[in-house]
């Protein structure tokens, strides 16, 4: 087989050759200046400069532009197909293309359903079987060189005539995403486009080269969707995924902008970082197609690197989502115009020559992927027979998870299983494991006798030291963890034993009694935040329990915990509310129980001082240059989709001019906030002391500190430095340090008090949070206000160095408190990272909620 991946350049297209060389500032002049020019292009098919109204490179495209000129393709050409399968948050539509030759292209749906037998059944593919290439275009939306040059890769598949493009079309399926982020890309070509004048301005400092927040890299929700692939929190995301197990192609390629002064990478990238998983096989097919791409880019007269800086560790990404599952991810980075033309250390950079080495690197997939067809459908089979080695070797059999109160988690939490076409079922007889119950009827079973094995030894793994302990993103992902599940893995012998059905008993809601003197829905569920804001904007009447108590619902005494949430009947409420409380309910599987008496068995009555009422907040988020887009994005798209707030978002150089008065609550995330006037700090702080509620998480804590708003001490930098011994440390070491200091992505284990308001609906004591950042917030000397503190041994899972986890042991992770009439509240964790968080998520509404049962006070 190693032949076969010996294929290099003398077997290269001889249409890479005759590229054009790139010139010192390259212009847009001709669309066909991109292309090789010793074929000729069907003169029925139009240019995309016929449908623009100018060559590519001349004006950055918008997503309904390219859309336009994919569609006209498809109506033009009969190698061509267009597919629409989603829409983005702003209803942009997601577009997939097909390219075949068109007596395949006639009989494509039964050549992808032998492929995906082929590979279901480890059968070597026939000689006339095509690869399937996947390429993928700008998933950072101002990053656009990918998604213009797929414009331009579409015509020459569409319309090349010629030996060279039918032997590509005779021997490969090519599947096409011309733009996976088209909100961020229409974000961006408007900036860029606006600032472009009839003379280009190349320096960096222009404005048009500065874009300002938030940048056009993020989607709707200011999220990084090429951290999305295995998370799925987004519809650009979940729409791929779904396609991508209907193809499961040989390649799949990323292209990507990386920084104006540097020059191009293509992957094989840090050998020492990519997953354990991941065979080798996969590494040394990468490095043959590598040659393609060098031999290209030589004649191009472009320069390029490789094996530096970009690994292929987390599997979330859009070159290693595909490493799990047999096919070959391949990472491009493009030194970056960001606009039109910009200086760089290596010369003018301009967005044409950008366009250029995009289009040159995906001629050279096409020719490196053809000159080892064989060994690519080699590996593919090589892939399923050691994904069954591994199977047959792995001690474990498969991991249970146990649902609890929580069922809206749990089934989020599944959703994702299911679209990653990992198998589950319903337990039928309980199991003890890790001296844990895991209950009949209530615990999922996840067999690792599947084809995802390899995807799901990764979402389960709780490993913690590597090879190469420096991650270009994070180290762990366990999903079990972020969804705050209890979870255990089962040796084969275990699972001999199990018995499981293919889904959960139905959940049977209970009529309302229209005579109760109240109503009652715990606060353990999800989408209980959700479901009483849409009561308090809805003008329905509620109560809060400060306090657990138990009630009789129709004859039968149940127990209700702290955070319950009354509705009353002998308070005025709307017009029909019984009928609103019961469909809002049921809309989000919420059991309405029905109080027969306003004096209980045990606890508070319904009217005690300890049931609190409840106003709908007005929230006040801050955003705007200064703070981190993610976090702004992640908050403001889980107040938004998961509780239906509609939160103000100000940006932070107007919050001075901002009447905090119109708000019950402030939402800081991470930021530089030194650039705030002290004048307006002391207006925030007299908005605190006359009873609002302010939220920060990670850096925003900090500063919270820093104001003496939140009594909490931070471990200072040089102490973190000293905890580090270098005195045998070289030069060479100092990059190995730095990625000690760091805590890119580690779970830590959390000891909550289940009695704090910050708590009220958490089921166990034990909360996994996500950490990000080496900041240490020493726990305050003041009780009742640390609701959350890391423990004795704190890391959970992922990478972090021995003298950061001894420092974080003990320390605090959630400080609250009372300032006057109001709260503070700091978190030092990213409670909803990514948006897949949701185990510490639902804490952000108990910030919100919650805060008024918050009555310590700091010393």
């Amino acid at each position: 087989m190693r032949r076969h991946f010996l294929a290099y350049a003398f077997t290269v297209f001889s249409v890479l050759l005759t590229i054009h060389s790139a010139q010192a500032v390259m212009k847009a002049e001709s669309d066909l200046q991109y292309l090789p020019d010793n074929i000729s292009y069907d003169p029925n098919v139009p240019t995309p400069s016929q449908i623009l109204g100018a060559p590519v490179g001349t004006w950055h495209v918008r997503h309904d532009q390219l859309a336009q000129y994919m569609r006209t393709l498809a109506q033009t050409s009969d190698r061509v197909s267009v597919k629409q399968v989603g829409t983005t948050h702003e209803n942009r539509p997601l577009l997939i293309m097909t390219f075949a030759d068109p007596e395949k292209m006639a009989n494509v749906e039964q050549i992808r359903q032998k492929h995906l037998d082929r590979i279901a059944s480890g059968k070597a593919a026939d000689e006339d079987d095509p690869l399937v290439l996947w390429m993928g275009y700008s998933v950072h939306g101002n990053e656009p060189s990918g998604a213009n040059a797929s414009m331009l890769v579409a015509y020459y598949l569409a319309a090349g005539q010629g030996g060279e493009v039918q032997r590509l079309l005779d021997n490969a399926i090519i599947i096409m995403e011309p733009s996976i982020n088209p909100d961020g890309l229409s974000r961006f070509a408007q900036w860029a486009n606006m600032h472009r004048g009839k003379t280009l301005v190349s320096d960096p400092a222009h404005r048009e080269h500065d874009e300002r927040w938030p940048s056009g890299r993020t989607n709707h929700y200011w999220f990084d969707l090429n951290r999305d692939w295995l998370l799925l929190t987004h519809p650009e995301s979940r729409a791929r995924i779904a396609q991508y197990h209907q193809w499961r192609p040989h390649v799949l390629t990323d292209f990507h902008e990386m920084g104006t002064n540097s020059t191009y990478f293509f992957q094989p990238g840090v050998p020492s970082r990519k997953h354990p998983l991941t065979p080798m096989t996969n590494v040394r097919l990468t490095e043959a197609l590598g040659r393609f791409h060098a031999d290209a880019l030589d004649a191009a007269g472009a320069l390029y690197f490789t094996e530096e800086s970009f690994d292929d560790f987390y599997y979330g990404k859009g070159s290693t989502y595909p490493d799990a599952h047999g096919t070959i991810g391949i990472l491009f980075e493009q030194a970056s115009s960001r606009g039109h033309l910009q200086d760089s250390i290596n010369g003018p950079l301009s967005f044409p020559q950008t366009i250029q080495n995009q289009v040159t690197t995906s001629m050279s997939t096409f020719a490196g992927a053809l000159a080892n067809k064989q060994a690519l459908q080699e590996y593919q089979v090589e892939f399923f027979n050691s994904t069954n080695d591994m199977i047959k070797s792995d001690e474990l059999g498969g991991y249970v998870i146990k649902r609890g109160k929580d069922h809206s988690r749990f089934d989020a939490m599944r959703d994702i299983l299911n679209r990653h076409q990992i198998a589950s079922s319903v337990l039928q007889q309980s199991v003890e494991a890790d001296g844990q119950t895991f209950p009949a009827g209530d615990s999922l079973f996840v067999s690792l006798d599947q084809p995802q094995h390899r995807l799901i030894k990764s979402l389960f793994s709780t490993r913690k030291l590597f090879d190469d302990n420096t991650f270009y993103d994070v180290s762990n992902w366990n999903l079990a963890l972020a969804f705050n599940l209890d979870f255990a893995g089962l040796t084969k012998r275990q699972i001999r034993r199990i018995d499981s059905a293919p889904e959960f008993s139905s959940k049977q809601l209970p009529e309302l009694n229209s005579a109760a003197v109240a109503y009652a829905f715990d606060w353990h569920d999800y989408q209980s935040p959700s479901l009483l804001q849409a009561l308090l904007v809805n003008g329905v009447q509620v109560r809060l329990a400060g306090e657990p108590f138990s009630a009789d619902v129709g004859g039968t005494v149940r127990e209700f915990s702290r955070g319950t949430v009354v509705i009353p009947s002998a308070l005025k409420q709307p017009v029909n509310w019984q009928q609103l409380i019961q469909e809002q309910a049921a809309q989000r599987n919420i059991t309405l129980w029905s109080v027969t008496s306003g004096l209980t068995p045990t606890g508070i009555d319904l009217g005690s001082r300890n049931m609190q009422p409840v106003n709908a907040p007005k929230i006040l988020l801050v955003g705007g240059l200064g703070t981190s887009q993610y976090e702004v994005g992640e908050i403001r798209h889980y107040l938004d989709t998961r509780v239906g707030v509609a939160a103000t978002l100000v940006d932070l150089d107007r919050l001075g001019s901002t009447a905090l008065d119109n708000y019950t609550h402030i939402i800081f995330a991470s930021g530089r906030y030194s650039s705030v006037s002290e004048r307006t700090a002391d207006k925030i702080s007299d908005w605190v002391k006359a009873g609002g509620v302010l939220i920060g998480q990670k850096s925003a804590t900090q500063w919270f500190a820093t104001q003496k708003w939140l009594n909490a001490e931070f471990v200072s930098n040089d102490a973190i430095d000293d905890a580090f011994d270098t005195s045998s440390m070289v030069y060479e070491d100092r990059e190995a340090l730095r990625a000690q200091k760091l805590i890119a992505g580690a779970v830590y284990k959390t000891q909550l008090d289940l009695s704090h308001p910050l708590a009220y609906g958490f089921e166990r004591t034990q909360l996994p949070m996500f950490k990000t950042s080496n900041a240490i917030m020493k726990t305050p000397d003041s009780p009742f206000i640390t609701p959350a503190t890391y423990t004795e041994s704190p890391l959970m899972a992922g990478y972090t160095a021995e003298p950061l986890q001894k420092m974080v042991a003990n320390s605090a992770a959630v400080v609250a408190h009372r300032v006057g009439q109001g709260r503070v509240i700091g978190f030092l964790d990213n409670l909803n990272f990514r948006g897949y968080w949701y185990g510490t998520s639902k804490m952000m509404s108990n910030a919100i909620y919650m805060a008024e049962f918050i009555d310590a006070r700091a010393n």
